[in-house]
């Protein structure tokens, strides 16, 4: 009744779109060490819940309520839209800001990889839209 290359054509289109459904929602990479030291001033963090993983907002606790499979990509967005305001980048130093724009903390940078990070990573949107 059913043919062989009829199941294979279903196989490839599966795998296919399988595939095609992971790189899309793959974050971004991130600079391990840059990336760590910022995350205690980024006000949201990934929680693991009953039904797969949720965004939390620290400052009130309350989760954002995002589709399991666009987490880490909304996580990116969150992260980059906090950081085109909350950080400073002067030669090799990053510094964080409050939300009144008070430096809250100075992260040194190690070499000019951390640095070209950080500037594709939070301002090269900045770049784009001028």
């Amino acid at each position: 009744m059913f043919s062989t290359r009829l199941l294979w054509g279903f196989a490839f289109i599966f795998i296919f779109l399988s595939v095609i459904a992971l790189l899309t929602n793959m974050p971004e990479s991130k600079n391990p060490r840059v990336y760590k030291a910022l995350l205690p001033y980024f006000p949201y963090r990934i929680e693991k819940e009953f039904g797969g993983l949720d965004i939390v907002d620290k400052r009130t606790g309350k989760d954002l309520d995002v589709e399991n499979a666009k987490v880490y990509i909304v996580y990116d967005e969150l992260l980059k839209k906090w950081g085109r305001k909350h950080l400073r980048l002067e030669g090799n130093r990053l510094i964080v800001l409050d939300d009144q724009g008070n430096p809250r903390a100075t992260i040194p940078l190690q070499g000019a990889e951390e640095v070209h990070w950080v500037q594709e990573f939070f301002f090269k949107a900045d770049r784009d839209t001028r």
